[in-house]
């Protein structure tokens, strides 16, 4: 179920992102060949409207659009002013964005579905009276805490907390604050965690002094916690809403890939911080099983993050492309075919070994 769950979001996150590439195509006046389902080879042809071929395709693992001209190898393509090759550079620019202009928009419409079916977030103390599934959830660590030290993460939800003489089970910040101060630093507390990935732990940590700047007296843990919970909101609000949480997880997430190519490029990255296929996978499987709210949520992440990679100037990514219009704007004329070649090839495998060691990754941490 879950591999079936997993090969559908792949699809229409790939189908919306080559749907942005047709509309664009069509609306410009090039001819597009086909748009398929799945990947070759031809399963059947769904229908053949308007010089298009629709079909399905035996691998189900996303979607393609054919435009004529586009790769720049026909002979034929320069003398068509259907061809890719043959339109102006901005309307080339367009329909290359486009693709990743449309997995922006899935991805806002996903959160802000997700925002009316309801899915677990920060409240604000207004939302608390209303409010469904309140959880005591993990905000942020502070690095060498004890917290950190005992494996509390971000994102982590605190079930209870045991001292030796109560046990902890409330979901109000400022009483769990309470709670850790009024040991002293004395005993350690059991901490009965939920990670995200579903998993449960007892963790145990000792609270210390010093660890908040502003009051260094003040026993602590070194974690700042948030109530959670689930407040459906309205269309209106949902939109509202949706916008600034798009435009925010799509700041995060250029800041985090940003700091993983760096690494990649200097031998510092972090592997364990990233998921390929199989990691993904029983992210989705997890997600859907906790609701609707939490798919569509997860499924704009990776809407997101499919965006945010393309633009990156790749050959074999849509950036690429889109810096060979630049440079064929700026000469004014096209950069040789050898060349393209030789670049798309060599980035595709430098692409594919990438994928390949982080799915390796994946596996490991499952098998280990």
């Amino acid at each position: 179920m879950y591999v079936l769950i997993f090969i559908v979001v792949i699809v229409a996150l790939i189908v919306v992102h080559e749907f942005g590439h047709f509309v664009v195509a069509k609306w410009s006046g090039m001819r597009v060949d086909e748009f398929g389902l799945g990947y070759p080879p031809r399963a059947m042809t769904i229908a053949n409207k308007g010089g298009t071929l629709y079909t399905l395709n035996w691998l189900p693992f996303g979607g393609f659009v054919k435009i004529y001209g586009e790769d720049g190898l026909s002979p034929d393509s320069a003398r068509d002013a259907r061809a890719f090759s043959s339109k102006p550079r901005l309307a080339q620019a367009l329909v290359l964005v486009a693709g990743v202009a449309m997995n922006f928009l899935f991805a806002y419409v996903l959160i802000t579905g997700a925002l009316i079916a309801g899915t677990p977030r920060a409240l604000s103390f207004d939302e608390l009276a209303v409010a469904e599934q309140m959880e005591l959830a993990v905000a942020q660590v502070l690095p060498g805490s004890p917290a950190a030290r005992a494996g509390l993460l971000p994102g982590d939800v605190i079930l209870s907390a045991e001292d030796g003489h109560y046990v902890f089970k409330e979901t109000d910040p400022a009483a769990f604050t309470k709670f850790v101060s009024n040991g002293g630093g004395n005993t350690s507390i059991a901490l009965s965690v939920r990670h995200a990935d579903g998993e449960e732990a007892l963790l145990f940590a000792r609270p210390e002094t010093g660890i908040i700047a502003s009051d260094p007296s003040r026993s602590a843990l070194g974690v700042e916690v948030a109530t959670i919970g689930v407040v459906p909101l309205s269309f209106g609000a949902a939109l509202v809403e949706g916008a600034t949480l798009t435009w925010g997880v799509t700041k995060l997430t250029a800041v985090g890939l940003w700091h993983f190519f760096y690494g990649v490029f200097t031998f510092s990255a972090d592997l364990s911080q990233v998921a390929g296929p199989v990691g993904i996978a029983g992210a989705v499987g997890t997600a859907s099983l906790q609701g609707l709210g939490d798919l569509f949520s997860l499924m704009a992440i990776i809407s997101i993050n499919l965006a945010l990679i393309n633009l990156i100037p790749v050959p074999a990514l849509d950036g690429g492309r889109l810096l060979f219009v630049l440079i064929e704007s700026i000469a004014r004329r096209p950069i040789k075919e050898s060349v393209t070649r030789s670049l798309n090839a060599a980035s595709f495998i430098l692409l594919i070994l990438l994928m390949v060691v982080i799915t390796a990754h994946d596996i490991f941490k499952i098998v280990e």
